[in-house]
């Protein structure tokens, strides 16, 4: 029997991966670590490939799966929506897809898989003058958080720990202090304005270059590019995410 010399290769979870049929009202995310991970782990923007950033090196640990939704970005959009609701001036996307928290009652022991999510609210975060929105949802057809749709229905001890997690995770003793504050705590219908901002950045930046004309640079070359403009951007990993 003839081997067959097909070869096949694992989609780039940001770029090869849809967000789903129904986003933004439920999502695919794709999740990088879990609350049991004694280490951070970031997707590599140029492989695809989930690489280990850092250990954790205090006691800091996200409370949810967290991850991001692929073919999103943060870009011009999503800044000036926060912009708009802030007041804050001077305000630039963090070039990074879209941050995700998933709640789910089930352990999950490890991360780089995909998960179908319901967003139910979300954290509008500044970090500089970086948006780095941060959706909050909830595991789809989960048994204990499945029905909720509104971030007001979540236990607020849950909401106090999101919070405080994102705003000293990246506080590292003698270092000195980031500028890092929770703008805005926001409900469903704003989640799903900024996850729809999100990918029209996404199409801006990599899927409109692609539909324009041919001229000397074949389709995968420009999406090389592309790919290593967001990464000059965002950096060439989610470091600091």
């Amino acid at each position: 029997m003839k081997k067959s010399t097909q070869t096949q290769s694992q989609a780039h979870p940001w770029h090869g991966i849809s967000p789903g049929p129904e986003a933004p009202e439920v999502v695919t995310a794709y999740i990088e670590i879990v609350p049991t991970d004694a280490v951070k782990y970031e997707m590599d923007k140029e492989s695809g490939i989930l690489m280990l950033d850092r250990p954790q090196r205090f006691s800091s640990q996200c409370p949810t799966l967290y991850g991001f939704i692929p073919r999103t970005y943060c870009g011009e959009q999503v800044a000036k929506r926060c912009a708009e609701r802030t007041g804050h001036k001077d305000i630039t996307g963090d070039g990074d897809p879209i941050d995700i928290c998933v709640l789910t009652e089930k352990v999950v022991s490890n991360g780089n898989l995909l998960v179908h999510a319901v967003p139910v609210g979300g954290f509008r975060m500044v970090d500089g003058n970086e948006a780095d929105d941060k959706i909050i949802a909830v595991l789809e057809s989960d048994l204990v958080y499945g029905e909720l749709q509104y971030i007001a229905q979540l236990p607020r001890p849950l909401l106090d720990r999101l919070k405080h997690y994102f705003l000293t995770y990246k506080q590292i003793p003698g270092e000195g202090k980031r500028s890092v504050e929770i703008a805005e705590v926001y409900d469903r219908q704003e989640a799903l304005e900024v996850i729809r901002r999100s990918m029209r950045d996404y199409d801006k930046l990599f899927v409109e270059p692609e539909a324009k004309p041919a001229k000397k640079s074949a389709p995968a070359a420009r999406r090389k590019m592309s790919v290593a403009k967001a990464a000059a951007k965002g950096r060439g990993n989610r470091s600091g995410k």
